[in-house]
């Protein structure tokens, strides 16, 4: 009988170490506040804010759902990665909060050198496309638990806001403007109804989407939103802004609505993606349906004043977000009604 080790066990530490080398030269920095090199057991991070009199911490942890099989089956790391950093992203720049410092957690059933060293280049890439840093992480390689060529991919970000200038919609009132912030794509809701279409109609893998093939249009990473709203923060005209991702309009723009208030949305006025015309058709998918499951083209809804319409607008769309009006806040219950029906 064969003596057992740790690495016929199907877990090589001499690979995991060698890899995670290679990832503490990636995740090298210059940035001040991170205090330790990657390798400690945590990471030291400065959290004094001079500049803020009330520091706030907001905190928040993602994953990218399906999407990730999809994106790994096509050998589409980059993209998945910035899938996960920008929704996590999003998540937290809700509240008005300036994204600080991102950790990852990759789980996988073997450590593949390249992939994993892909994935951490993409990730610190993406961090600081937005302003923040990646600090490291945990990469773990569970043989029997996950199959080989599985990655399970999590990551959490800590932000910061000035407490004065939170962004919880508990300053949106009667008649405040609801605009929406065009998506780019599917970002990271829905998958697994697509994977089913897939299966079941895989002719619709011949379908063009502006120019690009129907998988490389399903992959196109989450939209973030930080650099376009990052300029709006602190102006009392913006009060609400919510991340349009699973449960559609109505039931994420609902969170932010104080308990008096309603939101009446016009469907009629959404742009809809190209894309979601596609799987409507090929999945014969009721719109009911389709608007609680997919963005449907409105990645974010921001709350604004009657006053600051012109200048939001003016501001997000010079910076490539088409934002656009398409609903109201009214007295009701904390409940977001549609009007109208969608414009195919």
């Amino acid at each position: 009988m064969q003596k057992l080790s740790y690495k016929n066990s199907g877990v090589d530490i001499d690979i995991a170490n060698n890899t995670k080398s290679e990832m503490a030269k990636i995740l090298e920095t210059q940035n001040k506040r991170v205090m330790n090199k990657v390798g400690a057991f945590a990471t030291l991070f400065d959290g004094s804010f001079p500049e803020y009199k009330h520091p706030v911490l907001v905190f928040k942890t993602e994953e990218p759902g399906s999407k990730q099989k999809l994106a790994l089956e096509n050998n589409s790391v980059e993209t998945i990665c910035y899938d996960l950093i920008n929704h996590l992203i999003n998540d937290a720049i809700v509240m008005g909060a300036k994204p600080l410092s991102v950790q990852d957690c990759l789980v996988c059933g073997k450590i593949e050198k390249d992939v994993i060293l892909r994935m951490v280049k993409t990730l610190s890439e993406a961090c600081v496309e937005n302003g923040c840093i990646l600090t490291g992480g945990e990469t773990s390689e569970q043989p029997g638990v996950v199959e080989k060529g599985t990655y399970i991919m999590t990551a959490s970000i800590v932000g910061v806001v000035e407490k004065e200038l939170i962004i919880d919609g508990s300053k949106i009132k009667e008649g405040d403007i609801v605009l929406a912030l065009a998506s780019n794509g599917i970002h990271t809701n829905g998958t697994s109804l697509i994977r089913k279409i897939m299966e079941q109609k895989p002719e619709i893998l011949k379908e063009k989407i502006n120019g690009k093939n129907f998988i490389e249009s399903i992959l196109t990473p989450h939209k973030c939103y930080y650099n376009s709203l990052k300029d709006l923060f602190g102006k009392s005209g913006l009060v609400g802004l919510a991340h349009i991702t699973g449960g559609g309009i109505k039931e994420n723009l609902n969170r932010i609505l104080p308990s008096n208030l309603n939101a009446e949305i016009d469907i009629s006025k959404i742009k809809i993606l190209p894309l979601f015309k596609i799987l409507k058709k090929f999945g014969n998918l009721a719109d009911d349906d389709m608007m609680r499951t997919f963005n449907m083209g409105v990645g974010m809804t921001a709350v604004v004043k009657k006053d600051f319409v012109s200048e939001a607008k003016k501001h997000l769309n010079k910076l490539g977000i088409d934002t656009y009006e398409i609903g109201e806040i009214i007295k009701g219950k904390k409940v977001v009604d549609f009007k109208g029906k969608l414009n195919w």
